[in-house]
């Protein structure tokens, strides 16, 4: 099974940053997944945000984060950790932000194999 831990949630500003990270862990979790981040506002369908490949040469934003949010990936392969770096952040970044991995590129939460528990980013205005 694969687990995908978040944190780093929290409450800030608008204007202001937060760092979130992503910690994958399981026997059948392979260093070779994609990783990234969807988020889900209140009354709102979950979207995505962002994804990266296993070695962080290829990343893909939502049209609503770019400039503002950097996705990484440890280069320690042991630590399977993904990041997503929040800056400038507005009242609407406000969601619940889930940790996601699959075998392939996804856009889709269909095309989700894997996801977290989720962590509160509430931005005020």
């Amino acid at each position: 099974q694969v687990q995908l831990v978040e944190s780093g949630g929290g409450l800030v500003q608008a204007g202001g940053s937060l760092r979130l990270s992503c910690a994958a862990s399981g026997r059948t979790f392979s260093r070779w997944y994609v990783m990234g981040w969807f988020r889900q506002a209140p009354g709102k369908e979950r979207e995505f945000v962002s994804r990266i490949t296993w070695n962080g040469s290829s990343t893909y934003y939502a049209d609503s984060v770019k400039g503002r949010l950097t996705i990484s990936r440890s280069r320690d392969n042991a630590k399977n950790t993904a990041y997503l770096q929040m800056n400038s952040l507005k009242p609407e970044d406000t969601a619940v932000y889930y940790c996601a991995a699959a075998d392939r590129p996804f856009i889709a939460t269909k095309d989700v194999g894997y996801w977290g528990q989720g962590t509160q980013v509430t931005v005020s205005s």
